[in-house]
Protein backbone atom coordinates (compact mmCIF):
# COMPACT_ATOMS: atom_id res chain seq x y z
CA UNK A 1 0.00 0.00 0.00
CA UNK A 2 1.40 3.41 -1.00
CA UNK A 3 1.92 5.93 1.78
CA UNK A 4 1.12 9.66 1.69
CA UNK A 5 2.42 12.04 4.36
CA UNK A 6 0.45 15.21 5.15
CA UNK A 7 2.20 17.92 7.19
CA UNK A 8 0.80 20.74 9.34
CA UNK A 9 2.13 22.95 12.16
CA UNK A 10 -0.97 22.74 14.35
CA UNK A 11 -2.30 20.32 16.92
CA UNK A 12 -4.00 17.44 15.10
CA UNK A 13 -6.92 16.88 17.48
CA UNK A 14 -8.95 19.94 16.40
CA UNK A 15 -8.19 20.09 12.68
CA UNK A 16 -11.51 19.10 11.12
CA UNK A 17 -10.28 19.81 7.61
CA UNK A 18 -7.27 17.51 7.81
CA UNK A 19 -9.17 14.76 9.61
CA UNK A 20 -11.70 14.85 6.77
CA UNK A 21 -9.05 14.83 4.01
CA UNK A 22 -6.88 12.12 5.57
CA UNK A 23 -9.88 9.91 6.31
CA UNK A 24 -11.06 10.09 2.70
CA UNK A 25 -7.62 9.31 1.26
CA UNK A 26 -7.05 6.47 3.74
CA UNK A 27 -10.37 4.88 2.89
CA UNK A 28 -9.54 4.86 -0.79
CA UNK A 29 -6.52 2.60 -0.87
CA UNK A 30 -3.65 4.60 0.65
CA UNK A 31 -1.79 4.48 3.91
CA UNK A 32 -1.91 7.99 5.35
CA UNK A 33 0.24 9.68 7.98
CA UNK A 34 -0.71 13.12 9.32
CA UNK A 35 2.20 14.95 10.96
CA UNK A 36 1.69 17.93 13.28
CA UNK A 37 3.02 19.43 16.49
CA UNK A 38 2.84 18.44 20.14
CA UNK A 39 2.04 21.33 22.48
CA UNK A 40 2.32 21.36 26.29
CA UNK A 41 -1.48 21.31 26.59
CA UNK A 42 -2.13 18.79 23.78
CA UNK A 43 -4.70 16.13 24.55
CA UNK A 44 -4.20 12.54 23.32
CA UNK A 45 -5.15 12.10 19.68
CA UNK A 46 -8.35 10.20 18.97
CA UNK A 47 -8.27 7.03 16.89
CA UNK A 48 -8.59 7.65 13.15
CA UNK A 49 -8.36 5.49 10.02
CA UNK A 50 -4.88 6.98 9.45
CA UNK A 51 -1.68 7.28 11.46
CA UNK A 52 -0.82 10.43 13.40
CA UNK A 53 2.55 11.78 14.50
CA UNK A 54 3.12 14.89 16.58
CA UNK A 55 6.56 16.51 16.78
CA UNK A 56 7.66 18.01 20.09
CA UNK A 57 9.51 21.35 19.92
CA UNK A 58 11.36 23.45 22.48
CA UNK A 59 9.94 26.68 21.03
CA UNK A 60 6.17 27.11 20.68
CA UNK A 61 5.84 30.32 18.65
CA UNK A 62 7.69 32.86 16.53
CA UNK A 63 10.54 32.43 14.07
CA UNK A 64 12.47 30.04 16.33
CA UNK A 65 9.49 27.70 16.41
CA UNK A 66 9.20 27.65 12.62
CA UNK A 67 12.93 27.06 12.22
CA UNK A 68 12.96 24.26 14.78
CA UNK A 69 9.79 22.58 13.56
CA UNK A 70 10.84 22.67 9.91
CA UNK A 71 14.23 21.17 10.73
CA UNK A 72 12.69 18.42 12.84
CA UNK A 73 10.06 17.76 10.16
CA UNK A 74 12.72 17.50 7.44
CA UNK A 75 14.72 14.98 9.44
CA UNK A 76 11.56 13.02 10.19
CA UNK A 77 10.52 12.89 6.52
CA UNK A 78 13.96 11.92 5.27
CA UNK A 79 13.89 8.72 7.30
CA UNK A 80 10.40 7.61 6.27
CA UNK A 81 9.35 5.65 3.21
CA UNK A 82 6.58 7.35 1.25
CA UNK A 83 5.04 7.62 -2.21
CA UNK A 84 4.04 11.28 -1.90
CA UNK A 85 4.26 14.19 0.54
CA UNK A 86 1.76 17.03 0.92
CA UNK A 87 2.54 20.41 2.49
CA UNK A 88 -0.47 22.07 4.08
CA UNK A 89 0.00 25.81 3.58
CA UNK A 90 3.34 27.58 3.41
CA UNK A 91 4.62 26.87 6.92
CA UNK A 92 5.62 23.25 6.10
CA UNK A 93 6.48 23.68 2.43
CA UNK A 94 10.29 23.81 2.70
CA UNK A 95 10.89 20.40 4.34
CA UNK A 96 8.34 18.81 2.00
CA UNK A 97 10.10 20.29 -1.03
CA UNK A 98 13.55 19.18 0.12
CA UNK A 99 12.43 15.70 1.17
CA UNK A 100 10.53 15.08 -2.07
CA UNK A 101 13.45 16.28 -4.18
CA UNK A 102 15.91 13.99 -2.40
CA UNK A 103 13.53 11.04 -2.51
CA UNK A 104 12.41 11.80 -6.07
CA UNK A 105 8.71 11.44 -5.20
CA UNK A 106 5.67 13.59 -6.10
CA UNK A 107 4.92 16.56 -3.86
CA UNK A 108 1.60 18.35 -3.37
CA UNK A 109 0.76 21.82 -2.10
CA UNK A 110 -2.55 22.12 -0.25
CA UNK A 111 -3.19 25.87 -0.06
CA UNK A 112 -6.07 26.59 2.26
CA UNK A 113 -5.38 30.30 1.87
CA UNK A 114 -3.02 32.88 0.40
CA UNK A 115 -0.60 32.50 3.29
CA UNK A 116 1.46 35.66 2.68
CA UNK A 117 -1.71 37.75 2.36
CA UNK A 118 -3.13 36.89 5.77
CA UNK A 119 -3.57 40.00 7.91
CA UNK A 120 -1.08 38.86 10.55
CA UNK A 121 1.55 38.46 7.80
CA UNK A 122 0.86 41.28 5.34
CA UNK A 123 0.77 43.95 8.06
CA UNK A 124 4.29 43.07 9.29
CA UNK A 125 6.81 44.04 6.57
CA UNK A 126 9.74 41.98 7.87
CA UNK A 127 7.71 38.82 8.37
CA UNK A 128 5.94 39.33 5.04
CA UNK A 129 9.26 39.65 3.20
CA UNK A 130 10.61 36.44 4.72
CA UNK A 131 7.52 34.36 3.93
CA UNK A 132 7.22 35.87 0.45
CA UNK A 133 10.79 34.78 -0.34
CA UNK A 134 9.89 31.25 0.71
CA UNK A 135 6.71 31.35 -1.38
CA UNK A 136 8.45 32.62 -4.52
CA UNK A 137 11.14 29.96 -4.22
CA UNK A 138 8.95 27.00 -3.40
CA UNK A 139 5.46 27.29 -4.88
CA UNK A 140 6.54 27.17 -8.57
CA UNK A 141 8.25 23.86 -7.78
CA UNK A 142 4.92 22.36 -6.65
CA UNK A 143 3.21 21.60 -9.96
CA UNK A 144 0.57 19.51 -8.17
CA UNK A 145 -1.77 21.29 -5.79
CA UNK A 146 -5.28 22.25 -4.80
CA UNK A 147 -7.00 25.08 -2.96
CA UNK A 148 -10.45 25.96 -1.64
CA UNK A 149 -11.93 28.20 -4.34
CA UNK A 150 -11.50 29.57 -7.85
CA UNK A 151 -10.29 33.09 -6.92
CA UNK A 152 -7.35 31.70 -4.93
CA UNK A 153 -6.56 29.19 -7.67
CA UNK A 154 -6.53 32.07 -10.18
CA UNK A 155 -4.11 34.03 -7.98
CA UNK A 156 -1.66 31.12 -7.90
CA UNK A 157 -1.86 30.77 -11.67
CA UNK A 158 -1.38 34.51 -12.24
CA UNK A 159 1.59 34.85 -9.87
CA UNK A 160 3.38 31.50 -10.22
CA UNK A 161 1.96 29.85 -13.33
CA UNK A 162 0.70 26.78 -11.45
CA UNK A 163 -2.75 25.37 -12.14
CA UNK A 164 -4.25 24.13 -8.90
CA UNK A 165 -7.51 22.27 -8.59
CA UNK A 166 -10.39 23.49 -6.45
CA UNK A 167 -11.40 21.13 -3.64
CA UNK A 168 -13.59 22.92 -1.15
CA UNK A 169 -13.40 22.23 2.57
CA UNK A 170 -16.99 21.26 3.32
CA UNK A 171 -18.73 19.20 5.97
CA UNK A 172 -19.90 15.69 5.16
CA UNK A 173 -23.62 15.50 4.44
CA UNK A 174 -25.55 13.37 6.90
CA UNK A 175 -29.25 12.61 7.18
CA UNK A 176 -29.67 13.37 10.88
CA UNK A 177 -32.69 15.60 11.56
CA UNK A 178 -32.10 19.17 12.70
CA UNK A 179 -33.25 20.35 16.16
CA UNK A 180 -36.96 21.11 16.26
CA UNK A 181 -36.54 24.60 17.71
CA UNK A 182 -34.24 27.52 16.94
CA UNK A 183 -31.08 27.74 19.00
CA UNK A 184 -30.56 30.29 21.74
CA UNK A 185 -27.08 31.68 21.07
CA UNK A 186 -24.99 33.21 18.31
CA UNK A 187 -21.93 31.14 17.40
CA UNK A 188 -18.46 31.99 16.16
CA UNK A 189 -16.35 28.90 15.50
CA UNK A 190 -12.81 28.86 14.19
CA UNK A 191 -9.49 30.58 14.83
CA UNK A 192 -9.66 33.59 17.14
CA UNK A 193 -7.12 35.46 15.04
CA UNK A 194 -6.41 38.95 13.86
CA UNK A 195 -8.61 40.04 10.99
CA UNK A 196 -11.78 38.26 12.14
CA UNK A 197 -13.48 41.53 13.15
CA UNK A 198 -13.68 40.84 16.87
CA UNK A 199 -12.99 44.54 17.45
CA UNK A 200 -16.48 45.32 16.12
CA UNK A 201 -18.28 42.01 16.69
CA UNK A 202 -17.78 42.19 20.45
CA UNK A 203 -19.12 45.77 20.88
CA UNK A 204 -22.00 44.90 18.55
CA UNK A 205 -23.28 42.40 21.13
CA UNK A 206 -24.24 45.28 23.43
CA UNK A 207 -27.16 45.87 21.04
CA UNK A 208 -28.15 42.21 20.54
CA UNK A 209 -30.35 40.34 22.98
CA UNK A 210 -28.49 37.06 22.71
CA UNK A 211 -25.37 35.31 23.95
CA UNK A 212 -22.29 34.96 21.75
CA UNK A 213 -20.34 31.72 22.08
CA UNK A 214 -16.79 31.77 20.74
CA UNK A 215 -15.39 28.31 20.03
CA UNK A 216 -11.71 28.39 19.16
CA UNK A 217 -8.34 29.87 20.04
CA UNK A 218 -5.74 32.00 18.32
CA UNK A 219 -3.44 34.99 18.31
CA UNK A 220 -6.23 37.47 19.16
CA UNK A 221 -7.61 35.58 22.16
CA UNK A 222 -6.07 37.70 24.93
CA UNK A 223 -7.15 40.93 23.21
CA UNK A 224 -10.66 39.53 22.68
CA UNK A 225 -10.97 38.73 26.38
CA UNK A 226 -9.75 42.23 27.26
CA UNK A 227 -12.29 43.76 24.91
CA UNK A 228 -15.14 41.73 26.42
CA UNK A 229 -14.14 42.96 29.87
CA UNK A 230 -13.82 46.56 28.66
CA UNK A 231 -17.32 46.47 27.16
CA UNK A 232 -18.77 44.81 30.28
CA UNK A 233 -20.04 41.82 28.31
CA UNK A 234 -18.77 38.97 30.50
CA UNK A 235 -22.36 37.77 31.05
CA UNK A 236 -23.18 37.76 27.35
CA UNK A 237 -20.02 36.61 25.53
CA UNK A 238 -18.52 33.24 26.47
CA UNK A 239 -15.18 31.76 25.38
CA UNK A 240 -15.54 28.01 25.04
CA UNK A 241 -11.97 27.36 23.87
CA UNK A 242 -11.04 24.66 21.43
CA UNK A 243 -13.75 22.06 20.98
CA UNK A 244 -13.19 18.58 19.57
CA UNK A 245 -14.87 18.18 16.15
CA UNK A 246 -17.37 15.62 17.41
CA UNK A 247 -18.62 18.01 20.11
CA UNK A 248 -18.34 21.15 17.99
CA UNK A 249 -20.94 19.76 15.61
CA UNK A 250 -23.45 19.69 18.47
CA UNK A 251 -22.59 23.29 19.41
CA UNK A 252 -23.24 24.32 15.82
CA UNK A 253 -26.53 22.46 15.50
CA UNK A 254 -27.95 24.22 18.55
CA UNK A 255 -26.94 27.75 17.59
CA UNK A 256 -29.42 30.31 16.29
CA UNK A 257 -27.00 32.22 14.05
CA UNK A 258 -23.47 31.66 12.74
CA UNK A 259 -20.82 34.35 12.27
CA UNK A 260 -18.37 34.49 9.33
CA UNK A 261 -16.50 37.80 9.36
CA UNK A 262 -13.14 38.80 7.88
CA UNK A 263 -11.62 42.25 7.61
CA UNK A 264 -10.53 43.18 4.11
CA UNK A 265 -6.92 43.81 5.20
CA UNK A 266 -4.99 41.15 3.30
CA UNK A 267 -6.10 39.54 0.05
CA UNK A 268 -6.38 36.16 1.77
CA UNK A 269 -9.31 37.37 3.87
CA UNK A 270 -11.05 38.93 0.88
CA UNK A 271 -10.75 35.76 -1.22
CA UNK A 272 -11.44 33.36 1.66
CA UNK A 273 -13.97 30.54 1.79
CA UNK A 274 -13.99 29.49 5.43
CA UNK A 275 -14.86 26.03 6.73
CA UNK A 276 -17.35 27.57 9.14
CA UNK A 277 -19.39 28.98 6.27
CA UNK A 278 -20.25 25.43 5.23
CA UNK A 279 -20.50 24.11 8.80
CA UNK A 280 -23.30 26.59 9.50
CA UNK A 281 -24.97 25.69 6.20
CA UNK A 282 -24.95 21.98 7.06
CA UNK A 283 -26.34 22.68 10.52
CA UNK A 284 -29.24 24.56 8.94
CA UNK A 285 -28.48 27.82 10.70
CA UNK A 286 -28.52 31.17 8.84
CA UNK A 287 -25.43 33.30 9.24
CA UNK A 288 -24.11 36.84 9.20
CA UNK A 289 -21.32 36.86 6.63
CA UNK A 290 -19.03 39.24 4.75
CA UNK A 291 -20.03 40.15 1.21
CA UNK A 292 -16.81 38.92 -0.41
CA UNK A 293 -16.60 37.12 -3.80
CA UNK A 294 -16.70 33.44 -2.79
CA UNK A 295 -19.51 33.92 -0.27
CA UNK A 296 -21.48 36.21 -2.56
CA UNK A 297 -21.33 33.67 -5.41
CA UNK A 298 -22.82 30.91 -3.27
CA UNK A 299 -25.35 33.20 -1.61
CA UNK A 300 -26.59 34.35 -5.02
CA UNK A 301 -27.49 30.73 -5.82
CA UNK A 302 -28.78 29.74 -2.39
CA UNK A 303 -29.70 32.58 -0.06
CA UNK A 304 -28.37 31.25 3.26
CA UNK A 305 -26.83 34.36 4.83
CA UNK A 306 -27.23 38.06 5.49
CA UNK A 307 -24.20 39.57 3.72
CA UNK A 308 -22.50 42.68 5.08
CA UNK A 309 -20.82 45.40 3.03
CA UNK A 310 -19.12 46.88 6.09
CA UNK A 311 -18.12 45.54 9.49
CA UNK A 312 -18.94 48.33 11.91
CA UNK A 313 -20.69 47.38 15.15
CA UNK A 314 -24.06 48.86 14.16
CA UNK A 315 -24.14 46.92 10.88
CA UNK A 316 -23.29 43.64 12.62
CA UNK A 317 -25.85 44.15 15.39
CA UNK A 318 -28.57 45.11 12.90
CA UNK A 319 -27.95 41.96 10.86
CA UNK A 320 -28.03 39.73 13.95
CA UNK A 321 -31.23 41.34 15.22
CA UNK A 322 -32.83 40.99 11.81
CA UNK A 323 -32.24 37.24 11.84
CA UNK A 324 -33.36 36.88 15.44
CA UNK A 325 -36.58 38.83 14.97
CA UNK A 326 -37.68 38.26 11.37
CA UNK A 327 -39.12 34.75 11.49
CA UNK A 328 -40.06 34.72 7.79
CA UNK A 329 -36.52 35.60 6.72
CA UNK A 330 -35.04 33.10 9.16
CA UNK A 331 -37.26 30.26 7.93
CA UNK A 332 -36.43 31.03 4.28
CA UNK A 333 -32.67 31.04 4.90
CA UNK A 334 -32.88 27.87 6.98
CA UNK A 335 -34.77 26.06 4.23
CA UNK A 336 -32.19 27.25 1.70
CA UNK A 337 -29.39 25.87 3.88
CA UNK A 338 -30.92 22.42 3.57
CA UNK A 339 -31.12 22.77 -0.23
CA UNK A 340 -27.58 24.14 -0.51
CA UNK A 341 -25.98 21.36 1.50
CA UNK A 342 -27.32 18.80 -0.97
CA UNK A 343 -25.04 20.43 -3.54
CA UNK A 344 -22.15 21.58 -1.32
CA UNK A 345 -20.93 18.60 0.69
CA UNK A 346 -17.82 16.54 1.27
CA UNK A 347 -19.19 13.54 -0.61
CA UNK A 348 -18.88 15.63 -3.80
CA UNK A 349 -15.48 17.15 -3.00
CA UNK A 350 -14.10 13.80 -1.87
CA UNK A 351 -14.46 12.41 -5.39
CA UNK A 352 -12.19 15.16 -6.74
CA UNK A 353 -9.66 14.62 -3.95
CA UNK A 354 -9.36 10.87 -4.51
CA UNK A 355 -9.14 11.31 -8.29
CA UNK A 356 -6.37 13.90 -7.76
CA UNK A 357 -4.14 11.50 -5.84
CA UNK A 358 -4.83 8.61 -8.19
CA UNK A 359 -3.53 10.75 -11.08
CA UNK A 360 -0.20 11.67 -9.49
CA UNK A 361 0.72 8.46 -7.65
Amino acid sequence: MKTIYFTVTNDLSYDQRMIRICTSVARNGYEVVLVGRLLPHSIPVTAQPFRQKRIRCIFTKGKFFYLEFNLRLLIFLLFRKMACVCAIDLDTIVPCLLASALKKIPRVYDAHELFCEMQEIVTRPGIYKAWKMIERWSVPKFVHGYTVNEPIAEEFKKIYGVEYEVIRSIARLDSNPLPASKGVYILYQGSVNEGRSFETLIPAMKQVNSELWICGDGNFMSKARELVAKEGLEQRIFFKGRILPSLLKSYTLHAAIGITLFEKTGLSNYLSLANRFFDYMHAGIPQVCVNYPAYKEINNKYEIAVLLDNLDANTISSACNRLLLDETLYARLQANCLKAREHFNWQQEEKKLVAFYKRII
